[in-house]
């Protein structure tokens, strides 16, 4: 490890001192500024890629459909602007040295196809599955906000609260619980929760509206130095629509009392002004879902979430993006059950031990983002944001173990504001013939947490077990620089530095109070070879973290706060034919702790150190003009490390989930798609005496959408298969028995569940 840290803060000073030497050369380059528009509706086209032809690199443009190409020696250049579903163009014109020229491109529509597709991401290496990512978000459908994470290839999920708590997550041999090891993002705010009351990292991603979802970013590993906390398995960025195709008022109906209303509302004409006179958009979403689920007991599930959000170019070199949304949900949960139970005729499949489980929760989010050109071809970017955010949760999973005549209900509840900053500096260099992209970024994180875990009985509380005040703040800063090497060959190098400073105040016990503090840096080392337009191999390292609850950590400072990941892999994203994209990664990570906060018994579990591996495929294919098939394979292996063989398996860990399916797209209007859902049997213990069952699902969607109107149709589980969601290997009591069981418990998946739509589109 030493000297890989040596190795990278080598390349950094070298490059800091490069760019200290370049300033004068800097100012004998042109630059190029220009906007990408759909040329039927003038609308900007965000995330389409933007590259002079005969050079390495390139750019894409941003959500007001604008791009920049700074360092360019003076000379005639031809501009290329390509993205799916719309047919490229070029435009050609000659900069001198120290001008700025501009271009407008506007790109018509076309039926989609893959061999559009590049495989290389010059403005953002790391981002290896941006091919993968781009295609997935015209072809898979996502009728809920659960379908939002599972975009992620390779991720699986698992509800077991009635649909109102965070998911439990599965990515590269992780049951990541609800997000201990994988980090999440949506528009710049952070979704995962520290030192939260049920789970560390915990991300409740239900707070987003899943028809306003504009694009994912995806990074695997901890690879990347803008991710920390959390960012082991990899993250995920999601961003919003900036703009609107068009307004919409959507009602969905299906089984099981479900209901769901949406309308998404532009606020501004297409070429309106608001703040400024350059582009500017804004629109309005809100939604509201109800269901009883497919429990015995009724779940009264509802939701509403609101989002309002502005995009603006204030100036030519300053854009404002405002973005405010609420979220607030209730429902009652059937809870896990024990087989035994089933079994024996107690209860129904769908039954519950106790049926008065269940809670509330809420979210407010204010986000300000303010993004200005610099000289010298620098770009500053800046986010402020403050969340509210309200937690209850009332939970039973060993049912009368403890407390055999009212049984071990618990409450839990979070009630926290969080503030944050992040800042970004960036800005290109020539090196000679090479070109050097740098990223400097200072943040902070500051959440004030007001947590309790309390006995109850049918929701009316009995006594507190712990209950107090944290203040956990965390400082970050990074330098990640992009160079050149060749034509071909591309390094990233960058170092990352966190510091955390934890705080909690028991209201009872004062040795359960205390303060700590500590820091972690992280380097990065990746580097990128394109063998064609068609083939690119990567080979990437990185140090990451995740960190220990404030609880634990402040009555023991001397332990793990912040264990380390370390992580490398070896891949590839290719296309052996025009139709067909393909990335694999073969990897490895390694974890210096495995620390769990079990919220339900306000403790840290340590698993220890653990070891991973594995190989990931994801391929997508084009059959024909209008049919589609995607595929995603993971394989993973995961060990307890220095454990006897018969006791060295990491609990719930899977070996093997696969998702995919066929999409047919007609120029007509009409998609459909089936796809299947696979997770393979796995551990749910150390020594395997227990496992947990896995699953084959199929699910079906149709869609039939004209200028004005859409309608659809969704099945899931179209076979209606018995499935497990969650399940774990729990020690419980049912009332009246002699003796506590360790069994298998569960919650019941979906059984054949239909649902029917309708859009207003205008």
């Amino acid at each position: 490890m030493r000297l890989y840290f040596y190795g990278i803060l080598s390349v950094g000073l070298g490059l800091a001192a490069s760019l200290c030497a370049q300033n004068v050369q800097a100012q004998n380059t042109a630059t190029l500024r220009g906007t990408v528009a759909d040329s039927a509706s003038g609308r900007p086209l965000h995330g389409v890629s933007v590259q002079v032809l005969g050079r390495p690199g390139g750019t894409t443009a941003d959500e007001f459909g604008t791009f920049r190409l700074g360092g360019l020696p003076a000379g005639t250049y031809t501009v290329q602007a390509s993205g799916l579903g719309f047919a490229p163009r070029t435009h050609t014109l000659t900069l001198a040295a120290g001008a700025t020229g501009t271009m407008t491109l506007r790109l018509p529509t076309t039926s989609l196809t893959l061999a559009e597709v590049t495989v290389a991401q010059p403005r953002d290496p790391n981002q290896s599955l941006a091919a993968i990512s781009n295609i997935d978000k015209l072809l898979r459908p996502v009728n809920s906000a659960q379908d939002l994470l599972p975009l992620v290839p390779g991720l699986v999920i698992a509800q077991h609260a009635g649909g109102g708590k965070a998911e439990q997550i599965f990515i590269r041999g992780f049951d990541v619980d609800h997000g201990t090891d994988f980090s999440v993002s949506i528009d710049g705010l952070p979704v995962n929760m520290v030192s939260h009351a049920h789970g560390q990292g915990y991300a409740d991603f239900h707070f987003v509206i899943p028809e306003t979802v504009d694009q994912l970013r995806v990074y695997k590993g901890p690879y990347t130095a803008r991710f920390g906390d959390f960012a082991t398995a990899g993250a995920g960025e999601f961003t919003t629509k900036t703009r609107l195709d068009q307004s919409q008022v959507k009602v969905e109906l299906g089984q099981f009392d479900t209901r769901r209303a949406v309308a998404l509302v532009n606020l501004l004409p297409l070429n309106g002004h608001l703040l400024g006179k350059g582009p500017e958009n804004a629109y309005v979403a809100a939604e509201y879902n109800f269901t009883n689920s497919y429990f015995d007991a009724k779940q009264h599930f509802n939701r509403f979430n609101g989002l309002a959000k502005y995009t603006g170019q204030l100036s030519d070199r300053t854009s404002l993006m405002l973005l405010a949304s609420r979220f607030s949900s209730r429902w009652d949960a059937s809870g896990q059950v024990p087989e035994r139970a089933i079994r024996e005729g107690l209860i129904s499949r769908f039954g519950s031990i106790d049926p008065t489980e269940g809670g509330s929760t809420g979210r407010t989010n204010a986000s300000a983002v303010l993004t200005t050109e610099l000289p010298h071809a620098a770009v500053l970017r800046q986010q402020v944001y403050y969340s509210r955010y309200d937690f209850n949760l009332y939970s039973n999973f060993t049912f009368f173990l403890n407390n055999p005549v009212d049984g071990d209900q618990i409450r839990q509840t979070d009630g926290r504001n969080i503030w944050g900053y992040t800042g970004t500096y960036e800005r290109d260099f020539q090196l000679g013939s090479r070109s050097l992209r740098t990223t400097a970024g200072l943040g902070t994180r500051l959440d004030d947490i007001d947590l309790a875990l309390r006995n109850s009985v049918r929701r009316v509380v009995t006594d507190t077990i712990v209950t107090g005040r944290v203040y956990e703040q965390n400082l970050n800063g990074y330098l990640d620089a992009t160079l050149s090497l060749t034509d071909r060959l591309t390094l990233n190098a960058a170092l990352r530095a966190d510091y955390f400073r934890f705080r909690f105040r028991e209201d009872r016990v004062d040795s359960l109070s205390g303060r700590a503090g500590k820091a972690r840096v992280s380097p990065k080392l990746n580097l990128y070879y394109d063998v064609t337009p068609a083939v690119q191999l990567f080979v990437r390292s990185g140090f990451g973290f995740h960190s220990n609850d404030a609880r634990a950590v402040v009555t023991n400072p001397a332990g793990n706060v912040l264990p380390r990941a370390i992580g490398y892999e070896a891949g590839s994203t290719f296309k052996p034919v025009p139709t067909l994209v393909v990335n694999t990664a073969l990897w490895a990570l390694h974890l210096q702790d495995e620390l769990v906060y079990v919220g339900d018994e306000g403790v840290v579990e340590s698993a220890g150190r653990t070891r991973r591996y594995g190989l990931d495929v994801a391929a997508r294919y084009q059959f024909t003009r209008s049919l589609f098939a995607d595929v995603d394979l993971n394989f993973n292996q995961g060990r307890l490390v220095g454990e006897p063989r018969a006791a060295n398996r990491i609990p719930l860990a899977p070996t093997f989930t696969s998702v995919g399916g066929l999409t047919l797209r007609r120029p007509g209007g009409l998609s459909a798609s089936l796809r299947y859902r696979h997770i393979n049997s796995r551990p749910a213990n150390e020594d395997n005496s227990v496992r947990a069952r896995g699953y084959f699902l199929l699910d079906a969607v149709a869609t039939y959408t004209r200028r004005h109107f859409q309608v659809g149709a969704s099945v899931e589980n179209l076979l209606n298969v018995d499935w497990n969601q969650a399940q774990f290997d729990t020690t419980t009591r049912l009332r009246n028995e002699a003796a506590p069981v360790q069994e298998l418990h569960f919650t019941p998946g979906t059984p054949f569940f239909a649902k029917l739509n309708a859009s207003v589109l205008f």
